[in-house]
């Protein structure tokens, strides 16, 4: 085998799975938990890849909080166990993580060289396991991405959508700036770099950026999928939209005010370009099968 997925389950997992060809497999957290060492080996040696795409994950930002073992058995042991299984067996690893690392306090995008600070347990999860990944395996890809959006599992669009249609009037942050990331733009990517691999190709490993542009905020972002949703025939009217500020929005975890990503590395030595968000939310919202 050539390619094998992990966490299959999840947004962007999904999507690498329905684009897989032969020779590539995927599988969910049912079939392989990456927190188990024993489950990690029978899967690497029934399948015997050449690159695994690790796309499981802990993505709860909040519940994080309050389940912080959870977290970082999921986000920061699990890869580490996975790193240290493919270094036996001389796989490759793409691993996916997040904007979360940061603090969101610089005036620019994050470059990926910049240094980590991130405000809780779900960033602090991530970056142990980006370390850990380093650590045990140098032929490596990090990705970092931020706002994920697809047709696939719970997601700003979906809620965006669900709340058009219940309320009159929404009340969104404005000062949170970031890239929205289409779910099927990143597993395309991930793929396209796995699949070189195992073509003979030689990848500059490290940790990279991929995330959507332009920049928008949260409020942008929603005004945005509001118009989108009345041309596709989603939603009758737009909801009227008051911007607010993080501090009027308390949640259970701190979010970065800048969660811009900066993809000049990205662009550079992948060849891979931002995607246009706008363009894949409207193509999203336009696909008869899709049930936001």
């Amino acid at each position: 085998m050539s390619i094998l997925v992990l966490g299959a389950g999840g947004q962007v997992g999904r999507e690498l799975a329905e684009m897989l060809e032969k020779g590539e497999q995927a599988l969910t957290r049912n079939e392989v938990d990456i927190t188990e060492p024993e489950s990690i080996a029978a899967a690497l040696d029934a399948h015997r890849p050449k690159v695994v795409i690790n796309a499981a994950a802990f993505t709860g930002v909040d519940a994080a909080e309050s389940a912080s073992e959870q977290a970082m058995a999921v986000n920061g042991d699990g890869p580490a166990k996975l790193a240290e299984a493919c270094a036996r067996r001389d796989i490759a690893l793409l691993h996916l993580s997040t904007d979360y690392v940061f603090d969101g306090r610089s005036d620019t995008p994050y470059a990926p060289a910049d240094a980590v600070n991130p405000l809780g347990v779900y960033g602090r999860s991530k970056v142990a396991g980006e370390v850990a990944i380093r650590k045990a395996l140098p032929a490596h890809l990090i990705l970092r991405t931020s706002w994920v959006f697809g047709r696939f599992g719970a997601n700003f669009v979906k809620t965006m959508l669900r709340l058009a249609r219940e309320r009159d009037a929404l009340r969104i942050v404005d000062d949170q700036v970031g890239g929205p990331t289409p779910a099927a733009a990143l597993a395309e990517a991930l793929l396209t770099l796995a699949r070189r691999r195992v073509a003979g190709a030689k990848l500059p490993w490290g940790t990279y950026h991929f995330a959507g542009a332009p920049p928008v905020s949260w409020r942008g972002f929603a005004e945005a999928v509001f118009a989108e949703a009345m041309h596709a025939g989603l939603i009758a009217r737009a909801p009227r939209v008051e911007a607010i500020t993080t501090a009027d929005y308390p949640t259970a975890a701190r979010r970065p005010l800048n969660s811009q990503l900066d993809m000049r590395d990205t662009e550079a030595r992948l060849g891979l370009q931002a995607p246009d968000w706008l363009t894949a939310l409207q193509k999203m919202l336009r696909d008869r099968d899709f049930g936001g």
